[in-house]
């Protein structure tokens, strides 16, 4: 969009604005959000940082929105719990139900946390989350690795709210609503895009 409008930028810049910007715009994008759904989808992907192996859980609804992401070193017990708390802080909220696959982690915060929530488990049942790691991967890619844990958290948080933005389910969608709600996201972003260059300002 840039190059389009004959304006040359480096990655360093676009970085830079990522980390001045990025998080304002997604925390003012969820404080508008509406609530999420009832059913949530857990999992975990390795990411590589420095050659060191990391895993970032992120949760999704039915409706494939994320819910939240967190970067952890581990995937044990103690980082399912931290996750669930990050979750269950962040929206305020309990699902009716989790779905995951068969990590033990998972189960065993459950009972401590998510006592009262159902619990299903089984690899083809969590296929919704599956495909939202797809981003996550290209980004990385693109990016040429993550530099630290600090940093694809802020990133992919950000990144994961604004996604959501315009995620607005095209292949359920006819054309003349795909096209409205296409304008709503937007219009929606130049509201929070516009409203931070006035702060900023």
């Amino acid at each position: 969009m840039l190059a389009a409008r004959g304006i040359d930028v480096t990655y360093e810049s676009i970085r830079y604005w990522c980390l001045k910007f990025g998080n304002r715009y997604a925390k003012m994008i969820r404080s508008k959000a509406g609530p999420s759904g009832d059913t949530w989808h857990l999992d975990e992907v390795f990411i590589l940082i420095r050659g060191e192996r990391h895993y970032l859980w992120r949760a999704v609804d039915q409706d494939g929105e994320t819910l939240d992401i967190l970067v952890q070193p581990h995937r044990d017990k103690r980082a399912a719990k931290r996750f669930f708390k990050k979750l269950m802080k962040g929206l305020k909220s309990t699902p009716r139900k989790i779905i995951t696959d068969k990590l033990r982690s998972y189960s065993a915060a459950h009972r401590e946390i998510m006592s009262t929530v159902i619990h299903e488990q089984g690899k083809r049942k969590n296929n919704r989350i599956g495909c939202s790691h797809q981003p996550t991967r290209q980004q990385e890619r693109k990016m040429r690795r993550f530099k630290s844990p600090a940093q694809a958290q802020r990133f992919l948080a950000a990144h994961a709210s604004i996604n959501n933005l315009f995620h607005v389910g095209r292949h359920l969608l006819n054309a003349a609503h795909y096209r409205l709600f296409r304008e709503r996201a937007f219009s929606e972003w130049s509201r929070v895009t516009c409203a931070q260059n006035v702060v900023a300002a």
